[in-house]
């Protein structure tokens, strides 16, 4: 089911499926700034990751002696939502643990997903509460796709990131979906602009651990429209893009792929929160569109 929401100055559309976020479109400049989903090339939108993000080495994680299994980002984004609409400009989903969700992830749990317009910004609130009587263990993280290039007329290498507190950037390399241990450098101008161009995303995402900025805003020097990324307390980031496809990701989470030398054991995972019985959990992230 499509649930949408609009003010004045946005519309946004939500599916059901995973909760996920399909449509975000300006009403002044008619411009989408959300991917369109051509499965060609990856036919998602804004994908939440939970209760893991990227990939478990072997797709096999440990908890309590016992060997589970879950693929790349977790089980979430392909599940069903239950949508609870508030008000005109805002929806949440909730996702529970079930019998299927217990079979390979033995926790007790509540995951909301609230999509609120805020005038010319779309925020997405993530809520995790421990529903159980043991401690949980999750990872979260976003993953939306925005549309490159904005204006059909120019060119994917017409557009640029720029990051507000970054002056160079430290991509940890991905193999085989797990996070080695070197890093890259990756340089950016004197004004914190990391161009755009398809082969950047050739070998897999550029994966951060150790970014400063806590907003990225996709320009053009030859257009005034584009969008501004907010985030807070996201301790890692990606960014990612298909091959030769006209998007960009914009990835903040609070989790991480396996690294090569991880011994699987769920408790030590990189990234992993612990939250306790009872306890809620919240993080969100904003894109403000002009």
């Amino acid at each position: 089911m499509i649930i949408s929401l609009e003010n004045a100055q946005i519309s946004a559309s939500f599916s059901t499926k995973g909760g996920e976020l399909q449509r975000l479109k300006s009403k002044q400049s008619s411009l989408e700034y959300l991917w369109n989903g051509d499965s060609k090339f990856w036919g998602k939108f804004s994908p939440i990751l939970f209760p893991i993000v990227g990939g478990l080495k072997e797709d096999t994680y440990f908890f309590e002696e016992k060997a589970y299994q879950l693929p790349r980002h977790g089980f979430a984004r392909d599940r069903e939502f239950e949508a609870h609409k508030i008000g005109e400009n805002e929806v949440l989903f909730l996702l529970k643990d079930d019998a299927e969700s217990l079979k390979v992830y033995p926790f007790n749990f509540q995951l909301g997903l609230r999509y609120q317009l805020l005038e010319n910004t779309l925020r997405c609130s993530y809520e995790v509460l421990n529903s159980g009587d043991k401690d949980l263990w999750f990872s979260i993280g976003g993953h939306p796709a925005f549309s490159v290039p904005l204006n059909s007329s120019l060119n994917y290498d017409d557009y640029y990131l720029e990051f507000n507190k970054d002056q160079q950037l430290n991509a940890h390399q991905v193999s085989n979906n797990l996070i080695e241990e070197e890093t890259e450098s990756i340089p950016l101008t004197s004004e914190g602009q990391l161009p755009l161009n398809h082969p950047l995303f050739y070998h897999d995402a550029l994966v951060f651990k150790d970014l400063k900025s806590n907003k990225i805003s996709l320009k053009s020097d030859k257009d005034p429209h584009g969008l501004d990324f907010h985030f807070e307390a996201f301790p890692f980031f990606g960014i990612w893009a298909a091959k030769d496809a006209d998007f960009v990701c914009l990835e903040p989470w609070c989790g991480i792929a396996d690294g090569v030398h991880h011994d699987q054991d769920l408790t030590k995972k990189e990234g992993m929160t612990k939250l306790a019985p009872g306890n809620e959990w919240f993080r969100h992230w904003e894109v403000t569109c002009f």
